[in-house]
């Protein structure tokens, strides 16, 4: 037997183990940590370590990162111990590296993205609940609200105070009395398990193109191998029936399921349909969420325990171990971009996830993006069609209305010929939807004695007046403050006036015109719960509600059977961009959609634009209902500037509260670009908003050939710029959206 020396010795011989851990901070290393005896850890364990004068907690990785100086051993710190959380699969580790790699953001700021649910990483919470004592006398003091509270407390089920309270018609007080009466005791609430979707919880009937794409996508499954399938459908083609297919063929499986939409705050119809397929309701990822909803999710998520997610972007970075199918719904959304701290488009980033995870990938729409209609061109995608929609009801005839020729009435912002449609549509008892993507009463408030006009102290742009609210608010900052009475610069009563309209002031005139009409307006600044908007969606699909007047949220996969008339009351308002290489390609996009809504199921639905620019490629495209001639203008328009999907793009922004600073930093900048024989830089020049939240913006834009290493290029010109002191902000965006 060793001596205790001997023992002694070899303890102070053997070295340490360390690991390298990720912290989840604008970093692109790892730390080395010492793992103290009777610690166990492997990669993608989370742990706590001391970081700086903090505890944080960090990821470990299977291998060092960054190109830190070796530290000595003497100096590491021993990491303080391991989570009870679910570790990352490896995944999630080669995952979080490409988004790193290709968006240029450091490492552990897409960690965060992983990390995406703190209560995850604490210990559990014991939720208490009450339960009936069977056989307890009753209390000698029974009033009718105790009573009651015994009579539904009757059945044995476990309920938390508030809940029972809530049934009883009663205060919490009163079951407080009752459990210190001895009727009711208190017990540990289980956690509730998470409802699996049934695969064969229904059956289908499909048409011959829907039968056909159906075949398609369960092939892209049963191959268990990467693909990507274009599912291109006209709005009302049934694409969500169709994919749904493919999700229960991945269920089968034994694999887990993905499907993100743009606004899933929004789509309570969608749910609805997914619960009668599968028999239950499908996990709901998005900001809406509380914080605890998120951490039992996430872990869900992450023991394989939830079995298929409906979700916002974020919902691409959940720790998945068996994923093994991602739909993108409606692929051609921006809000599928993200574009704060790490820029990634989650529709491209989900691309990479099939093909790290070797499992299928699709993308659906009615107006796919030209990068995917390319890809689905050259054969890269596969690609899928449904040409006609499942009620066989015709697409909607749409009409131009030149505003140059057909002006509305003075003070008004709807075309005598709109209105008459409408007043038609309400006579039929059927529901009209006006579009209009601005938000508020009106752009512009200024005092018509002085000319002084509102704009935001922080930001290039002017405040819109929420009538509805009494405020003046700044869009892009948050901004705010109350309607004044008089002008702040000459002190006029009454002399303010609003200029251009926004979805509240079209709900004034449509007031006006038609007061006896049931008026629904849905804008995000007028309905706050998630619970209210899907209330009010659900009042319109039930006809409750005969003119609906909204923002761009109306246009993203509702279906209202009653919606016979779609007006836009500003259809050339996306194509005032002109810097912006993609606005008509949104314009398009948006403009199709929302007209695409009118008559979805037994009749055929009229559409009306209001615009200035009838000669408009766009506008001529939406009016003849000839999708094909815009996209065979778009694509030739890209290639032709070299843009993508035919040449790449990275946005810099250089910001400084100090206007002089932030232009010469950008020159700065500048100069120090590689030189390159295939890569241009553009700019810089002073942002279109040139100013937000007070800090002064310009830009430069880099384009390069689609083949070309752009990451690389960037990496190195990064490299070769001095360290900047003092206010300034560097912001690299790679395949921007934005060019405000």
């Amino acid at each position: 037997m060793d001596s205790l020396l001997e023992i002694l010795e070899n303890r102070v011989q053997r070295p340490a183990a360390t690991v390298p851990v990720l912290m989840p901070v604008a970093l692109d290393q790892t730390y080395d940590y010492l793992v103290p005896d009777g610690i166990e850890v492997a990669p993608g364990h989370f742990v706590l370590v001391p970081f700086g004068a903090q505890s944080r907690i960090g990821i470990v990785w299977d291998m060092p990162r960054g190109d830190a100086a070796p530290v000595d051993p003497k100096k590491l710190k021993p990491l303080t111990s391991r989570l009870d959380a679910p570790p990352l699969p490896a995944i999630s580790l080669r995952f979080a590296e490409w988004v790193a790699r290709y968006t240029l953001a450091p490492l552990g700021m897409v960690a965060r993205r992983v990390m995406g649910a703190e209560p995850a990483f604490e210990p559990p919470k014991r939720r208490v609940g009450v339960r009936v004592v069977e056989g307890a006398p009753a209390p000698s003091r029974l009033s009718p609200a105790r009573a009651r509270a015994l009579e539904i407390a009757a059945d044995g089920l476990i309920r938390s105070k508030s809940e029972l309270a809530q049934l009883s018609g009663c205060s919490t007080g009163v079951i407080d009395g009752l459990v210190a009466a001895g009727a009711l005791v208190d017990v540990a609430i289980p956690p509730q398990p998470f409802a699996r979707p049934r695969p064969d919880a229904s059956v289908s009937s499909f048409t011959d193109d829907q039968a056909r794409a159906v075949e398609s996508l369960r092939g892209a499954v049963e191959a268990d191998a990467y693909s990507v399938t274009l599912l291109d459908g006209v709005t009302g083609s049934g694409k969500t029936e169709v994919y749904f297919e493919a999700a229960a063929a991945a269920l089968a499986n034994g694999r887990q399921v993905l499907i993100m939409l743009p606004e899933i705050a929004l789509t309570s119809q969608f749910l609805d349909r997914f619960h009668r397929r599968f028999g239950v309701r499908p996990v709901e990822w998005h900001s809406a969420l509380t914080a605890t909803e998120r951490g039992r999710i996430w872990t869900g998520v992450a023991r394989g325990e939830v079995r298929c997610v409906v979700g916002a972007r974020s919902a691409l970075f959940l720790p998945y171990p068996e994923l093994g199918l991602i739909v993108v719904d409606e692929e051609h959304d921006p809000g599928f971009k993200q574009d704060d701290r790490v820029h990634y488009q989650a529709r491209d980033m989900s691309v990479v996830r099939g093909n790290l995870g070797a499992f299928p990938v699709i993308l659906a729409s009615a107006t796919p993006s030209i990068e995917s209609h390319v890809n689905a061109l050259t054969a890269r995608y596969r690609a899928v069609s449904l040409p006609g929609r499942f009620s066989g009801v015709a697409l909607p005839e749409v009409q131009a209305i030149n505003m140059k020729v057909e002006p509305p009435d003075p003070g008004k912002w709807l075309s005598p010929r709109l209105v008459s449609a409408m007043a038609e549509t309400l006579a039929a008892g059927q529901q009209s939807l006006l579009f209009l993507n601005r938000r508020g009463y009106a752009p512009l408030t200024l005092c018509r004695s002085c000319g002084h006009r509102f704009e935001c102290p922080q930001c290039t742009a002017w405040l819109v007046e929420h009538r509805f609210k009494k405020r003046l608010n700044c869009h892009h900052c948050g901004f705010s403050l109350a309607l004044p009475e008089k002008c702040p610069s000459c002190a006029a009563p009454g002399a303010l006036v609003a200029c251009g309209p926004g979805v509240e002031r079209v709900a004034e005139e449509v007031s006006e015109r038609f007061p006896e009409a049931r008026v629904a307006l849905l804008s995000s600044d007028l309905i706050p719960s998630l619970v209210e908007m899907r209330h009010m969606i659900r009042a319109i699909e039930g006809g409750e509600v005969d003119i609906i007047i909204g923002t761009q949220i109306v246009a993203k996969g509702h279906n209202f059977p009653g919606l016979a008339l779609v007006g836009v009351v500003d259809g050339d308002l996306g194509l005032a961009h002109g810097a912006d290489p993609r606005a008509a390609e949104r314009t398009f996009q948006l403009l199709h959609q929302v007209t695409g809504r009118a008559g979805r199921t037994s009749f055929v639905g009229r559409g009306f634009v209001q615009t200035h620019l009838p000669e408009h490629p766009v506008m001529q495209a939406i009016v003849a209902g000839d999708r094909e001639a815009f996209l065979n203008h778009e694509v030739r328009t890209r290639q032709k500037g070299m843009l993508p999907p035919y040449g790449r793009l990275a946005a810099i922004v250089v910001s400084a509260r100090d206007k002089a600073l932030a232009e010469r930093t950008a020159r700065m900048v500048l100069q120090h670009a590689p030189r390159s024989e295939t890569i241009s830089v553009l700019g810089p020049a002073e942002a279109p908003i040139s100013i937000v939240r007070g800090r002064h913006r310009w830009r430069l834009l880099v384009k390069a050939p689609r083949e070309s290493d752009l990451q690389a290029y960037l990496r190195a010109w990064a490299a070769d710029i001095p360290k900047l002191k003092g206010d300034i902000r560097i912001t690299l965006d790679i395949d921007p959206y934005s060019f405000l």
